[in-house]
């Protein structure tokens, strides 16, 4: 029998769909049974309490977790988000419930070993509830109490060779795409990329010294799978420079009908004819292809590889051979300002293993050295781009200014030059520009 009553939480598991109540109440049952014998190290009520404090909060309107000052592992700030509950007499089972964040592998991947090891610790020592994955990326084990936190910690570390994520104001735990362990159209090693990056920058995943948080976020192509576009303070997509590859003998097969479109995403229902014109010249964002004559041209400088003919004509249309990456920073979701997208920072820039991506390295450490000294405190940077303006950041992370970076011209008439730019003759002035943006 139910320890608390939960009539509010019970109309959430009426819906068509999967609910997260079920899943609690399905783990306060098995720990009610307790059929492994084990000997659990928090409440064996975590689960039972935490739909009572659910439940009290969905009444009251209000939440009944509070901060309770700073918890975590000796050595590291970040990683652990210390939660407490307001009612500990009440619902003793929860009177700890700190969520620990786990560094997932990149790219998601897992082997079934890892996964039981990971379910092992935390029946043990947690409230068994996990969510897969946090916003973040991570592996979020939710609700376990302070003192298991050293023991959950060496048991990752020593017993799996895992880590902790981050949380904090630091860099939060990189994310990648598949990449080239799946996808045909990956221009660059994502998950290579990410691990060595994670790798390199340690201390700041785990030791918060920034003005607040930081997401790196690795798509391989520019179907962004991770969105790293919109969820990442420095995202990196894949691309290419030279032409996509066309092969008209394939475009005529799927123009006959001998090759479904969308590699045939929509089979089993009628869409009828596949109409090149209408499917894939129309939707073209920057109205560079035509189809004429039986074959499909396109007009390759204006291309802004949006992938949508390659996905719907995937056996006719290929990427391009000189393959890299653009590096988008800023994007941000905040409560009062709306989201942002990236803005494009760094159009190209070769992937290179060889040298330990050096290139790379160079912009993000250029980047992070203006942030934290402009940057204001609890100020993501997109915020501090978009206070200081897009060319201070452009100019601080050493990068050169170029068209592709202007989202639009500006609507009004008026530019406004600094004393020292008049000064001096606009001779001299256009010709240290031109040296200092020549690319």
């Amino acid at each position: 029998m139910a320890k608390h009553k939960t009539p509010l939480l019970d109309q959430l598991e009426s819906g068509p769909w999967p609910s997260f109540v079920s899943d609690i109440k399905q783990e306060a049952e098995n720990r009610a049974k307790n059929e492994k014998g084990l000997d659990y190290q928090v409440a064996v009520d975590c689960p039972e309490d935490l739909l009572g404090v659910l439940e009290m909060s969905y009444t009251d309107g209000e939440t009944h977790w509070k901060h309770g000052g700073i918890v975590g592992v000796f050595g590291y700030g970040g990683g652990v988000i210390g939660r407490y509950c307001d009612q500990p007499e009440m619902f003793p089972g929860v009177a700890h419930f700190h969520t620990v964040r786990v560094a997932q592998p990149t790219g998601k991947w897992y082997t079934t070993d890892f996964l039981r090891q990971l379910m092992d610790i935390w029946d043990l020592r947690g409230s068994g509830l996990t969510n897969m994955h946090g916003a973040t990326g991570d592996i979020v084990m939710l609700g376990t109490t302070t003192p298991q936190l050293e023991e959950i910690f060496w048991e990752l570390t020593h017993d799996m060779n895992n880590d902790l994520g981050g949380s904090g104001s630091n860099l939060r735990t990189p994310a990648a795409c598949m990449g080239m362990s799946r996808c045909e159209y990956a221009c660059y090693d994502s998950q290579e990329l990410c691990y060595n990056l994670t790798q390199e920058y340690q201390d700041e995943l785990h030791r918060p010294a920034f003005p607040y948080k930081f997401k790196f976020k690795f798509d391989a192509c520019p179907n962004g799978c991770v969105a790293a576009i919109a969820r990442s303070d420095l995202g990196f997509l894949g691309t290419w420079k030279d032409p996509i590859k066309i092969d008209q003998e394939k475009v005529a097969a799927y123009v006959g009908g001998e090759i479904a479109p969308n590699a045939g995403a929509h089979a089993g229902r009628d869409w009828g004819a596949f109409d090149i014109q209408k499917e894939v010249v129309d939707l073209c964002p920057s109205q560079c292809l035509s189809y004429e004559g039986g074959k499909l041209v396109m007009d390759h400088k204006e291309c802004v590889r949006c992938m949508h003919c390659i996905n719907t004509m995937p056996q006719a249309l290929k990427i391009g051979d000189e393959r890299g990456v653009s590096m988008f920073c800023g994007a941000k979701a905040p409560i009062l300002d709306g989201p942002q997208m990236g803005s494009l920072l760094v159009p190209f820039v070769e992937v290179n293993k060889d040298d330990d991506y050096q290139a790379i390295k160079d912009i993000i450490e250029n980047v992070w050295d203006w942030w934290m000294d402009e940057g204001k405190n609890r100020e993501r940077i997109g915020e501090t781009m978009k206070r200081l303006g897009f060319a201070a950041l452009a100019e601080a992370a050493g990068v050169g200014i170029d068209p592709r970076q202007v989202q639009e011209p500006r609507h009004n008439p008026y530019i406004f030059w600094k004393a020292e730019d008049v000064e001096g003759g606009w001779e001299r002035d256009i010709d240290d520009f031109r040296k200092r943006h020549q690319r």
